[in-house]
């Protein structure tokens, strides 16, 4: 008795066989539905980031160049992340220097002599604290060197409190995710083998048959 090393093979053919069969379009879909639900589910279950940010303003003394301001106010803004400020700044916001280096950045206008202390946190009243700290202590030390820099930085706006989180939504990630998904699966749907290239290589190749007898006697 022979057996049939073909028959356990069947199954797997025909799933490969359905696979094969399915609209080209499937791939986009699966792509895009399994992106969707991975960045959802990235967001919902990341924690939450809320930002501050306060506001101070260079203001030259009498009798300056007001020029002068909108130059010192950039400085002052490299200036705000380094230890010297940071190290006075973790008084107030009751958290380590490295938290601070790590939380909060700085940005200044080429328009207006203004600088701007951003600091991001997991809870909101952190974010609020630790972006007033920076600004205060930067104050202080501009205050320090107003009699040679001839400017001094006011504070123009505190941060409050902000009440809606800054980080991306569940629905954005999701958003985010199903797009790449779809893209995904658009480049696997480019290298995928064409179904009649398939057939075809998996296709034996045909053998003639025989020569009929009339016709093999026509040709002798």
């Amino acid at each position: 008795m022979t057996e049939n090393p073909t028959g356990a093979r069947r199954p797997g053919r025909a799933v490969l066989h359905r696979a094969r069969t399915l609209p080209p379009w499937s791939l986009l879909v699966a792509g895009a539905l399994t992106g969707g639900l991975l960045g959802g589910a990235y967001g919902a279950l990341k924690t939450p980031e809320y930002t501050a940010t306060s506001y101070l303003v260079a203001v030259p003394a009498e009798g300056s160049d007001p020029a002068g301001a909108l130059g010192f106010a950039q400085a002052y803004g490299r200036v705000a992340t380094q230890l010297a400020v940071l190290g006075d700044a973790q008084v107030w916001a009751g958290v380590p220097v490295a938290t601070l280096k790590d939380s909060v950045r700085t940005a200044t206008s080429p328009d207006a002599p203004m600088v701007a202390v951003t600091a991001t946190s997991q809870r909101p009243d952190l974010a609020a604290d630790m972006a007033n700290a920076v600004a205060r202590a930067l104050t202080r030390h501009a205050d320090a060197g107003v009699k040679t820099t001839d400017v001094k930085l006011q504070r123009f706006a505190r941060a409050v409190k902000p009440t809606e989180p800054s980080s991306a939504s569940p629905a954005l990630t999701g958003l985010v995710g199903a797009s790449a998904g779809g893209l995904l699966g658009g480049l696997a749907l480019l290298v995928r083998p064409r179904r009649a290239a398939t057939e075809s290589a998996g296709r034996p190749a045909a053998v003639p048959g025989p020569a009929v007898a009339a016709d093999a006697h026509g040709q002798l």
